[in-house]
């Protein structure tokens, strides 16, 4: 792969592309990794759902519920999260502006991205099956965030 103002690339492909490449995107991260993102035209084809359509219920001990009755379970990230509170900690004494703090950030950086990488590549499995599966999808509107900060019931009006 050749860039312009950058040269030759030896890029790790995450598949093959359908078609010749009409642009490309170089993105980096936090961590210095570099993906890139390439524009390809290819014909679409119509694909046949299996249910008119699926009601979804976003929990709080598993991460959704559907009304088929199959349930979505995420990972457990309390491993390397501890990993990361010991770094952060450490980040912390360090003197800002300093070195050492920035290889102590990057190497937090770099813990973060399994767990990123893991989360989003759950929720474009999950999101993708749902949507070659159904018609039309309805969710709840709640503020799932406040619900876990809140742990106490709501007051009854009387």
């Amino acid at each position: 792969m050749y860039l312009a103002k950058v040269g030759n690339l030896k890029p790790i492909w995450s598949r093959e592309l359908p078609a010749s490449p009409s642009s490309v995107t170089v993105n980096k991260d936090c961590a210095n990794r570099y993906f890139l993102s390439f524009v390809v035209e290819i014909e679409t084809t119509n694909i046949d759902a299996k249910n008119p359509s699926i009601g979804i219920d976003l929990g709080l001990k598993t991460f959704a519920v559907m009304s088929d009755g199959t349930q979505a379970e995420s990972s457990d990230y309390s491993k390397p999260v501890r990993r990361i509170r010991k770094r952060q900690r450490k980040l912390a004494r360090q003197q800002k502006g300093s070195k050492r703090r920035d290889k102590t950030r990057l190497r937090i950086a770099k813990l973060h991205n399994p767990i990123a990488d893991t989360r989003s590549d759950f929720l474009h499995k999950l999101s993708t099956q749902v949507v070659s599966q159904n018609q039309a999808i309805v969710l709840e509107d709640l503020n799932v965030s406040g619900m876990v900060k809140n742990r106490h019931p709501p007051n009854p009006p009387w």
